[in-house]
């Protein structure tokens, strides 16, 4: 009996060894869909009332999340490459480069391309660098094109099936459970992830909205020389880039100012850059530090202090990468939820119950 009991261990063992690191090369689509998951559980969970079936409530929680990031990846690179041709074709780049040897230069003479213009300029060979370059980097850009649509891929259809399946691995994990420790730190943990990180998507999307209100005000006011390109994408990045830790928003509304000032400066009208100045200065108070000082403590979840969690965002990317954005937070979580349920019972300490109700009060959440 003990030899098939350490063979069965044993068997285990080799599945637990090959999927942690099956888990570890997959780690970071899988920390994005636990994110995911997480941001859109609560509102999965309101779809009920409509008695949508759970496949359903799935696939449009995901779309509310996942149709405006794509819509504004999408909208962002149309807008990137309609910025550069136009550089292109304002300021001497062909010229700059060496026009007559450069796919810059080639390209540069198609300034409105019609069809027939680009058949015939494919004809003559004025491609012919551009598909070298493309050929030549062709196995790199097909590794980072297929590990990219993977990584999606994995990452929509693991939160797709948390949201379906979710409550049958948490309802597998109570099975284990010992003298209700194991329960009463899972539905901790459980709770204060969906705090944090459902926090976290309320935190973009309400530095999101303050921010394209602050530049529409802004553009109104401004003359045309130094108004903001975009306000509404702008705004929009500027939400997004709250995630990043310790320069969060400055790495959008600083290139901004930078990208208003010097244009004036080379046409000479420097009185306008009191503008950008006073545009920097709203963005400072208004978009960066009362959103931060206001809105944070009340989106970084309930138990979790705000100062070990600012420092999980700080070096979560430094140990990580960049998933380690939403993975160091969930390290956090699930080690101070250790600390303060399940630690204490294994130790021997019964837990503080906190004050004695008198009789005939009734507790908040009861009404």
């Amino acid at each position: 009996m003990d030899e098939k009991r350490s063979v069965v261990a044993l068997f285990g063992l080799a599945v637990a060894i090959v999927s942690g690191y099956v888990a570890y090369r997959f780690v970071a689509p899988l920390t994005v869909a636990v994110f995911l998951y997480y941001s859109t559980r609560r509102f999965h969970r309101r779809l009920e009332r409509f008695r949508l079936p759970a496949r359903v409530r799935a696939a449009v929680s995901l779309s509310v999340i996942g149709v405006p990031l794509i819509g504004l990846a999408s909208y962002t690179l149309v807008l990137l490459i309609l910025e550069a041709r136009q550089f292109i074709e304002d300021y001497p780049v062909a010229d700059t480069v060496g026009a007559e040897n450069s796919v810059i230069g080639d390209l540069a003479e198609l300034s409105n391309p019609t069809m027939d213009e680009l058949l015939a300029a494919y004809r003559s060979g004025q491609f012919d660098p551009l598909i070298d370059l493309v050929s030549e980097q062709a196995s790199l850009l097909a590794s980072t094109a297929s590990g990219l649509a993977l990584n999606l891929l994995i990452t929509v259809i693991v939160t797709y099936y948390l949201l379906i399946d979710g409550s049958k691995f948490h309802d597998w994990l109570l099975s284990f459970d010992d003298d209700a420790v194991v329960r009463e730190y899972l539905e901790a943990a459980d709770k204060e992830l969906e705090a944090v990180l459902y926090g976290n998507l309320l935190n973009v999307i309400a530095i999101s909205a303050i921010a394209v209100v602050t530049y529409l005000g802004y553009n109104t006011v401004a003359p045309a020389a130094v108004e903001i390109p975009y306000p509404t994408l702008a705004g929009a990045i500027t939400g997004v880039a709250s995630l990043i830790p310790v320069i969060g928003m400055k790495v959008v509304y600083v290139p901004l100012a930078a990208a208003m000032s010097i244009p004036v400066v080379v046409d000479g009208k420097v009185g306008l850059l009191a503008y950008v100045a006073g545009f920097l200065a709203v963005a400072i108070v208004v978009v960066d530090t009362i959103p931060d000082i206001v809105l944070r403590p009340y989106f970084s979840g309930e138990t979790t202090h705000v100062g070990l969690l600012m420092l999980a965002y700080i070096f979560g990317p430094v140990v990580f990468g960049f998933h380690g954005l939403f993975l160091a937070p969930i390290i956090l979580v699930l080690a101070l939820t250790f600390a303060d349920t399940a630690l204490l019972r294994l130790l021997g300490v019964e837990p503080d119950p906190g004050p004695e109700i008198p009789d005939g009060q009734r507790r908040l959440e009861e009404f």
